[in-house]
């Protein structure tokens, strides 16, 4: 690899960091193993998709650009031109470009597998990146730490290498983590006059023949597994980005309705529920969840004293997943 490819050269002079004439070098994370992480350039998970990496690579250049910002320096407005010319439209190139893509993705699911039979060396030096190798929803954990991060990412140009280090040994522990997952993320390529058709629920028994079908029964296992647990919040995030997999899933409306409906946001809940019946009309969940909607709106409009006691959140979490959805030990 040439030191071209293995280093970025950034000009820094006072008030920044005066690093005249020399390479600064990114020595952490993937970028340790001779890889330029393109996804810690951008700041988004190795596994997103065209749309993410678009939006979030648009959000960078307006940062950038040295026209939008009036109040920085000559100094900072030259760094900021490096850093996009450099590092960004490069990586967004590398992660845009279906055949770029391919092969990088390729590299990506070995890096995993070599990671792992050599985790006994290697060295992590940000707290965050050791809480995720012990975290026990790694996808949960991953994508929200990456989030984070990527709001404030490029606000300080001096700390974004840094930070771009940062955000690689994240990647180098959920790749760690992961290792057997497709990161493939759907292309930007498809025909506008022939859309996807919408993907069947596998049903008990049936056979699940995409990983991108996979992708979603994974999702849906563990937002099953924390509605068990009470975890409203973090159930919702696992029903929401398996939807952004698969929008026509009636199973994950369905979930996600009960969800909204235990939050007693009975509006998005009804959302939910009529979209899982327009896509699977005998769905008992939808159903019943439809029913318990007419009865408390229904009491509503009766004038009846509202059941304070009911908008409390259930804590008790027992009865299985749908043992107490709609409704609870009765007084």
């Amino acid at each position: 690899m040439t030191n071209e490819a293995k280093y970025t050269r950034v000009n820094l002079t006072a008030p920044l960091v005066l690093l005249r004439s020399m390479f600064f070098k990114i020595d952490r994370g993937l970028f340790k193993y001779d890889f330029i992480d393109h996804h810690a350039v951008l700041c988004v998970p190795v596994d997103a998709n065209v749309k993410d990496i678009r939006k979030h690579y648009l959000k960078i250049a307006r940062r950038l650009h040295p026209d939008c910002s009036r109040t920085a320096t000559v100094t900072e407005k030259k760094l900021a031109s490096e850093l996009l010319s450099k590092l960004v439209n490069p990586a967004y190139e590398k992660l845009t470009q279906e055949e770029n893509h391919a092969e990088y993705i390729l590299v990506l699911s070995h890096m995993g597998k070599r990671l792992l039979q050599e985790s006994a060396s290697v060295e992590l030096t940000t707290d965050i990146a050791k809480q995720l190798a012990t975290a026990p929803n790694s996808e949960h954990f991953y994508k929200a730490a990456i989030a984070k991060i990527a709001e404030t990412q490029y606000e300080s140009l001096s700390e974004v290498l840094q930070v771009i280090a940062g955000v690689s040994e994240l990647n180098l522990v959920y790749l760690m983590r992961s290792v057997g997952k497709s990161f493939t993320a759907p292309s930007s390529t498809q025909p506008r006059n022939n859309p996807p058709k919408p993907l069947d629920v596998p049903q008990p028994n049936t056979k699940v023949h995409s990983s991108e079908d996979s992708a979603v029964v994974q999702y849906l296992r563990r937002a099953q597994e924390l509605m068990e647990k009470n975890q409203l919040a973090q159930a919702r995030i696992e029903l929401q980005d398996a939807l952004k997999l698969e929008p026509n899933n009636s199973r994950c409306h369905s979930l996600l309705g009960v969800v909204y409906l235990k939050q007693h946001q009975t509006t998005m809940a009804k959302v939910h529920f009529d979209r899982t019946l327009q896509l699977d009309s005998n769905d008992q969940t939808a159903l019943a969840g439809k029913r318990k909607i007419e009865q408390m709106t229904g009491q509503n409009k009766s004038g009846a004293k509202p059941n304070t006691e009911a908008k409390q959140p259930d804590q008790s979490g027992g009865g299985g997943l749908f043992g107490g959805l709609f409704g609870g030990k009765k007084k």
